[in-house]
């Protein structure tokens, strides 16, 4: 067992939570990891392209996906914080089908392998980019950063991670938000009439799949909310606190560092919140004004005109860089995560003990592999990304309501009852959880309908 495992709890790594909001905020970083992965093909290119085909109509839906979910993954990460159990381990224990282990697991299994059809059109699309910058092929470029990928998840461990995704968020994200401030001055692209006409709370037929599929993939998605508790590990949020004890001490390390979660989860809203409503803003008012909606190998170029449109001609390189940012930040992040997952999965079915912290480590570089070659095959197979981050949203909107029922599950049945949630935070798990249910079964109820 190695000793920098992050995953065991050890007396020596108890630490008290920081007691001003200034340390505290010194202490987030999950969070913008989870920016980093969300601000990528949902933002820049689902987000965008729903606006760009039904308007302004789906605006209600953006903001309720940002805001809503997050309820779940304050549950997740308080439950991960008072067990120092990770993700899958705690879905794991929620009762019914099993076969080594438990039914959630496997649908995250199946999810996951078809979110490689996002991660497959970033690669396709930030290799557009490079095609348009450079003119080589972008069959080559996908190649160039499938060894680029590589090279730095196979040598890198949790704070690699988080510095390349605050830089990355940090720079796009404040860009898009000026082109987005610009563009309520553009009365061809944008009027308030239409902007409240987005909060009527109707489904918009024509983009129905489409509004779905970024309810899945816009503020946190099912794969965010998977990989929210492991960056908590990493992060050492269990490892301070310490292993459970009834305590007056553990109890007041678990709730200070549950603050210190929930400022990380706020702070992370308020980024990829921004960053959602401005790319949606720019497509619904840019791309819809144009009539222009992002699609094969025209998908980049089309894209950039919610920025040429709005700052100017100048401004198309700073978008081809940004889109480089954000989307080879999205494929770094989803698929440092992942592979964290698939090798717990690997312990979790009894391939290495818990505290086998260097089997762990090569089970996730033998994950990494795989899971990076995928893509590239589904990329050379399909030819339009935008149709592959849909397949992959829709997706991670299908596994929703199972997160919500898995953690309700977690809240009222193995939640230490010394660090229950106020009445307030449970009832907002409630209604996230009902609104989640509610929504991805109305929206299977309609498909069925529509095939009839």
């Amino acid at each position: 067992m190695t000793n920098q495992d992050p995953y065991q709890l050890r007396p020596e790594d108890v630490a008290e939570p920081p007691s001003t909001l200034l340390e505290s905020f010194k202490r987030i970083g999950p969070g913008m990891i989870l920016a980093a992965s969300i601000v990528g093909s949902g933002e820049l290119i689902a987000t965008t392209t729903l606006g760009a085909k039904v308007g302004y109509a789906a605006l209600w839906i953006i903001l309720l996906s940002c805001f809503i979910k997050p309820a779940v993954q304050a549950e997740m990460g308080r439950y991960i914080i008072a067990t120092g159990e990770t993700g899958l381990e705690s879905f794991n224990h929620v009762p019914g089908p099993r076969f080594k282990v438990n039914w959630i697991v496997w649908m995250w299994i199946v999810m996951t392998l078809m979110t490689m059809f996002q991660v497959g059109a970033m690669f396709a699309g930030v290799s557009q980019v490079m095609f348009l910058l450079t003119g080589i092929g972008v069959k080559i470029w996908i190649l160039i950063f499938l060894a680029i990928t590589l090279a730095l998840l196979l040598g890198g461990g949790y704070d690699r991670i988080e510095g390349i995704a605050m830089v990355k968020v940090g720079l796009f994200t404040m860009l898009t938000l000026m082109a987005a401030l610009l563009l309520v001055r553009m009365p061809q692209y944008f009027s308030w009439n239409d902007f409240l006409g987005g909060f009527s709370f109707k489904l918009p037929g024509s983009g129905f799949a489409d509004a779905v599929a970024v309810f899945g993939i816009t503020g946190v998605g099912a794969s965010e909310l998977f990989m929210y508790p492991y960056w908590c590990v990493e992060k050492g949020y269990a490892r301070f606190t310490g292993k459970r004890e009834d305590t007056p001490e553990w109890n007041r390390r678990a709730r200070g560092w549950i603050r210190v979660m929930n400022l990380d989860i706020l702070s992370s809203m308020v980024v990829y919140t921004v960053a959602t409503i401005a790319f949606y803003l720019l497509g619904a008012g840019v791309l819809h004004g144009m009539g222009l909606i992002p699609k094969d190998a025209e998908m980049i170029s089309t894209l950039s005109n919610i920025y040429t449109q709005t700052l100017g001609g100048w401004s198309k390189w700073i978008f081809y860089v940004g889109a480089i940012v954000t989307l080879y930040g999205t494929i770094f992040a989803s698929l440092a995560a992942n592979t964290r997952i698939f090798a717990d999965i690997a312990r979790l079915m009894g391939f290495f003990r818990a505290d086998d912290g260097e089997a762990r480590v090569r089970y996730r570089k033998g994950f990494l592999l795989t899971l990076s070659i995928v893509p590239i095959v589904l990329v050379f197979s399909f030819k339009d990304p935008v149709q592959m981050v849909r397949i992959g949203g829709i997706a991670q909107a299908m596994m929703l309501p199972v997160i919500a029922i898995g953690a309700l599950y977690l809240r009222h049945r193995r939640l230490p009852k010394q660090i229950i949630p106020p009445a307030w935070q449970t009832a907002g798990l409630w209604i996230a959880a009902i609104v989640i249910i509610w929504l991805m079964g109305y929206s299977v109820i309609k498909a069925v309908l529509a095939m009839l």
